[in-house]
């Protein structure tokens, strides 16, 4: 009977899977990996077998009972199971349920993390999550749309908020968010596809969030990040005084929406 790693591949770049990672991945028989990791990053495990069984939002995907079935199958068969998951596998990720499978069936594993994409995108807005006097509460949240206001009401406490997955919900997270007492004036970061060569971000108002205006530049098929709160307003050297559209960052390059 193998041993299975549920390994952290990082918010997207190969060269940020951490040491470890990227060491058992050179060791690994198969490869069971989610939708959004960058093909180079399978290179590190070239003579494993690789098995996509991401999931998408709005696309086919793979069920996560199916999921947990090939883990332990591929356990039974290779002495070395990779289970490869975007950002940070405990957040998230599902972990739980594809560990509860593995302890059920009594096979071994080991979780190795990664960087999560919130860290990996406040680096890349070179923001910090936290500021002195500003900043000294973080939330990371995912959005349902079944969402209750209390739990938005619990959301808008933080000092610095970040939605994983709300790409869609955008407009409707915004509003929620104002009604739950969040100033219109927040500001609000977008990253695209972080630390990528496809990475881009937009800044814009929680006001203007509201109004879809982040929609038309939002890309369904790249992942992306919802940051809001005073931690992510532009530094006065950056930030345009004169216009207060939103402004969209390509890799160095800015250019007003």
């Amino acid at each position: 009977m193998g041993k299975v790693y549920l390994i952290g591949a990082g918010p997207g770049a190969a060269d940020l899977i951490t040491v470890r990672g990227m060491r058992l991945l050179e060791r690994a028989d198969v490869v069971l990996h989610d939708a959004l990791i960058e093909p180079a990053m399978l290179d590190y495990a070239s003579h494993a077998k690789k098995i996509a069984v991401g999931k998408r939002c709005g696309q086919r995907s793979t069920a996560q009972h199916f999921i947990n079935k090939q883990i332990v199958d591929a356990a039974l068969e290779h002495a070395v199971v990779v289970r490869l998951k975007g950002g940070d596998p405990m957040l998230f990720g599902r972990a739980d349920e594809e560990m509860r499978a593995l302890e059920a069936a009594g096979i071994e594993f080991e979780v190795v993390p990664g960087i999560t994409a919130a860290l990996a995108s406040a680096a890349a807005l070179q923001r910090s999550l936290t500021l002195r006097g500003v900043a000294r509460s973080v939330a990371l949240a995912t959005h349902s749309r079944a969402a209750q206001s209390d739990e938005i009401r619990e959301h808008a406490r933080a000092d610095s908020l970040v939605f994983y997955m709300g790409r869609d919900s955008a407009p409707e997270i915004a509003q929620q968010l104002i009604d739950a007492g969040r100033d219109g004036a927040t500001p609000v970061a977008i990253v695209e596809a972080c630390s990528t060569s496809r990475e881009r971000t937009l800044t814009l108002t929680l006001a203007r969030m509201a109004l879809g205006e982040a929609q038309e530049w939002l890309d369904p098929a790249q992942p992306s990040l919802l940051m809001i709160g005073e931690a992510f307003r532009e530094r006065a050297s950056s930030a345009s005084s004169s216009s207060p559209k939103p402004k969209v960052h390509l890799k160095g390059i800015q250019a007003a929406a």
